[in-house]
């Protein structure tokens, strides 16, 4: 139970109504990114806990909401709350952990450079159809996480 009051998080820019051309252009994105996952069978899962993954990277309030949620909806479980100490943790498996390390060398990508060992790693575990729709999920939830944290311009639901 929370106490105290709320303190509410103030919102930047309405990018959905000040763009809203480029809004659906990123919503478009992301559909086709989670067409390719599945249609490569990314286990609906592991797409969650990259994007949440990523989203705590980047420190998107809105999408580790989110995604958090939709993680534990499509059977996360325990892993949800691990994620953001997947390397220290026996909860991953070897797939998982190949696409978690993709999604960390994507998301902070000015640092990494994207390792090709990763990469390597990635398409060992997921084939080059699922690494390539991975990279695909990892490019659009960047995305949005850059416009969510800049923009503030979606309110988490209190619960």
């Amino acid at each position: 139970m929370t106490t105290g009051t709320l303190v509410p998080v103030h919102q930047r820019l309405d990018v959905d109504a000040l763009v809203p051309g480029f809004s659906r252009a990123v919503s478009a994105l992301d559909d086709a990114a989670v067409a390719e996952a599945d249609r490569t069978g990314l286990d609906p899962v592991l797409r969650e806990l990259v994007r949440l993954r990523a989203s705590q990277l980047n420190g998107c309030a809105y999408c580790v909401d989110l995604h958090s949620r939709a993680a534990r909806a499509a059977g996360g479980g325990q892993r949800v709350d691990a994620v953001a100490v997947w390397r220290e943790s026996g909860l991953f498996t070897a797939t998982e952990r190949a696409a978690l390390d993709l999604a960390e060398e994507v998301t902070l990508l000015a640092t990494t450079h994207v390792r090709e060992e990763v990469v390597v790693a990635a398409v060992a575990a997921l084939g080059e159809e699922g690494a390539a729709a991975l990279l695909a999920l990892l490019v659009t939830i960047n995305a949005w996480n850059a416009i969510g944290v800049t923009a503030r311009c979606w309110a988490v639901p209190v619960r």
